[in-house]
């Protein structure tokens, strides 16, 4: 498993900003993604291509969804970013 810095950096704002909203809310985001990105571990494929080889898988119980790539050659996910699925995908250009 492989995370972009930008996706990292993702994940630590979109955990900040809950904290701020309530208690333990960042962490409940935290155990959320970290459970969506294990299942990723052991079926990546479960998602379809959704954008040039990109694939995203929605986040339960929040608005996000985390965009992942396969890299077919090293059999790697590479994780490139965590969106909020209030926002249009426009704005986050597709890149590997």
């Amino acid at each position: 498993m492989k995370y972009k810095p930008e996706a990292m950096s993702d994940i630590q704002e979109i955990i900040n900003w809950y904290d701020e909203q309530k208690v333990g809310l960042g962490e409940l985001f935290h155990n959320t993604i970290v459970n969506h990105i294990d299942m990723l571990k052991i079926s990546p494929h479960i998602y379809n291509v959704r954008y040039k080889q990109i694939r995203c898988v929605l986040v339960r119980k929040f608005p996000y969804m985390i965009r992942y790539y396969i890299n077919e050659k090293t059999q790697t996910v590479e994780i490139l970013a965590v969106i909020s699925t209030f926002r249009s995908p426009i704005i986050w250009p597709v890149k590997k």
